[in-house]
């Protein structure tokens, strides 16, 4: 850790210990629900709006709006105006994959030099448009190549890579079914 500042990685790890600390003193305090708006602009063209949260017993307004388009590309009928949803959802599995090693490295005193990440998922348009009930409509699979450096041994690096998974919850949301229910208006 820094001798003058309590940041390592980009973390504030005394605000961080704070936050582990009241959660674990009052386990209510850990109950968040976030949200995001959704509108049809035209064709798969969609926009969502990131506002605010609930969290901490409250609702929690964002420093500012995020803002989210997808679309698909021409080849499935779309003017490629945004990644496709299934993009989001890669980008969003190693986005918390990266902050949770970030985390578990800062806890750990680990300086990082470096973390990189591919992930790939496979989907067959046979389950998704319907022509063979076989196929799934989702991902078959997903790969990531994770490339982690820092100042501790690859033992330990794995060790915290392994960390960020089993406490990362969108690996949690794609690896375990979460019950979803649709009201129509």
């Amino acid at each position: 850790m820094d001798t003058l500042t309590s940041f390592r990685n980009g973390i504030d790890t005394t605000v961080l210990d704070v936050t582990v600390d009241v959660v674990r003193g009052a386990p209510e305090t850990g109950r968040f629900r976030f949200r995001a708006e959704t509108a049809w602009i035209d064709g798969t063209h969609s926009r969502s709006s990131v506002r605010d949260f609930y969290g901490v017993g409250q609702n929690r307004p964002r420093d500012r709006a995020f803002t989210l388009d997808a679309d698909h590309p021409p080849v499935l009928v779309g003017r490629d105006r945004g990644p496709t949803p299934v993009e989001y959802v890669l980008h969003a599995l190693t986005s918390c994959l990266t902050a949770g090693i970030v985390l578990a490295a800062a806890q750990r005193g680990v300086r990082l030099t470096d973390i990189r990440s591919t992930v790939v998922g496979d989907l067959d348009l046979n389950g998704l448009m319907g022509l063979d009930p076989a196929v799934r409509n989702g991902f078959e699979g997903i790969g990531i190549h994770i490339v982690v450096d820092g100042d501790a041994s690859e033992e330990v690096l794995a060790e915290i890579v392994e960390h960020a998974r089993t406490h990362s919850a969108v690996f949690d949301i794609v690896t375990n079914p979460v019950p979803v229910t649709i009201d129509i208006a």
